[in-house]
């Protein structure tokens, strides 16, 4: 009987595209595969040995003969290549259609409205990198006290501002104004807070990023797990893409390395429920910036750190490692999402292994799992794989 799952989303991490994948421009995406190929391997043993190389070649990740774990892979069902939907679908929720997303800038209209209900005047408004934005507006809103609005190919509407201009606790309050008007046609994936500081010629983005993400559109896991009391433990930015709804604990961290830290330090203290972490940094600091060498580096590193997390995995604890979407750094012509299937790996050192999950048609069978192992009374729309592991 499994009393506690540790839910890791290394964030970013897809292992090959989608059969929709040419439909967003992403026909050759393939993030670990393609990071592994360009930097002429990798090391990661802890996820070699649970099967990782087995789910597809990937250069320096053999496939093993028996494989620890169980592993496979999961097709994306919601529309769209979000952070959100993506984890939306992890814990049951399908997204039928896309977030809007908006290539050209917002309306000029609901920027006004913005600005009137915010009390605001906005700079920019169109896609850019986080880090490039600031470098091209910095100054002009140092100067004015305008704040810097900008998108990306996801569905975000993005502020960003100088914690010495505008406070943090403003520029809070100014992103749930923003996520109250962005509603139906506008109701984008997430609204956030990209604070910086620094001098003109130096700007630097601070980890007091927060994001508003739309609630769910219906029940997920988490609300179902929390609706019979058991623990549902947030680290990272799974607190935010959830809209804060139905966690017994958040943990906020700075980047990868806190992450995995706080999974250990919280596998010692909770040992019943759901812990569910997030490892943002392959996503916002290398697969945005097409930094194959730092992902790859990043991707050995959490493979090392996740040592830590099998060495103190109970007998009725259980692993799952996946993604929400990819985020392929050597593809030079974008900076976006992209559109893949994200690993699965399972281990329980008391449960069946090398077993081949196959290919799921959904990221909900983790919810559908996660609902068998809690006996949880809901039917969510993915298939469970709980009966596959067992002995």
């Amino acid at each position: 009987m499994i009393k506690r799952v540790i839910l890791l989303i290394f964030d970013a991490c897809g292992v090959g595209a989608l059969p929709d994948a040419a439909d967003y421009g992403d026909s050759e995406a393939a993030t670990i595969p393609n990071i592994a190929r360009q930097l002429n391997g990798l090391k990661m043993p802890n996820c070699e040995k649970l099967g990782l190389g087995n789910i597809t070649p990937i250069n320096g990740i053999g496939p093993v003969d028996r494989p620890q774990g169980c592993y496979g892979k999961m097709a994306a069902k919601s529309a769209g290549k979000d952070s959100t939907s993506g984890h939306w679908e992890i814990g049951g929720v399908i997204l039928e259609k896309p977030f809007p997303v908006y290539p050209d800038g917002f309306p000029a209209e609901l920027v006004t409205e913005f600005e009137k209900m915010a009390n605001i005047k906005t700079i920019g408004n169109y896609p850019a990198s986080g880090t490039e934005i600031i470098k091209q507006l910095g100054e002009q809103h140092f100067k004015s006290g305008e704040i810097i609005l900008y998108t990306s190919a996801d569905s975000v509407f993005q502020l960003a501002a100088h914690e010495d201009i505008i406070s943090i606790e403003k520029q809070y309050e100014i992103c749930r104004i923003a996520r109250k008007i962005l509603i139906n046609e506008h109701a984008v994936g997430r609204v956030i807070a990209r604070p910086f500081i620094g001098q003109p010629g130096n700007f630097v983005r601070t980890t007091n990023r927060k994001d508003f993400s739309q609630k769910p559109l219906s029940d997920t896991i988490l609300d179902k797990l929390n609706a019979k009391n058991i623990p549902v433990i947030s680290i990272g930015k799974i607190y935010d893409l959830f809209a804060g709804r139905r966690f017994s604990k958040a943990i906020k961290t700075k980047n990868n390395d806190e992450v995995m830290a706080k999974v250990i330090d919280e596998m010692t203290i909770t040992d019943y429920g759901l812990i569910f972490a997030n490892l943002v940094d392959f996503d916002v600091l290398w697969g945005h910036r097409n930094d194959v060498e730092a992902f790859g580096k990043g991707l050995e590193a959490a493979d090392k750190k996740l040592n830590d997390v099998l060495e103190k995995l109970k007998e009725d604890d259980l692993l799952i490692i996946t993604a929400d979407h990819g985020c392929d750094p050597t593809l030079k012509y974008s900076t976006d999402h992209t559109r893949e299937y994200v690993p699965l790996l399972v281990y329980n050192n008391q449960m069946k292994s090398g077993q081949n999950l196959g290919t799921r048609g959904t990221f909900a069978d983790v919810a559908s799992t996660l609902a068998e192992i809690f006996k949880i009374d809901y039917i969510f729309p993915g298939q469970s794989f709980y009966n596959q592991l067992k002995n």
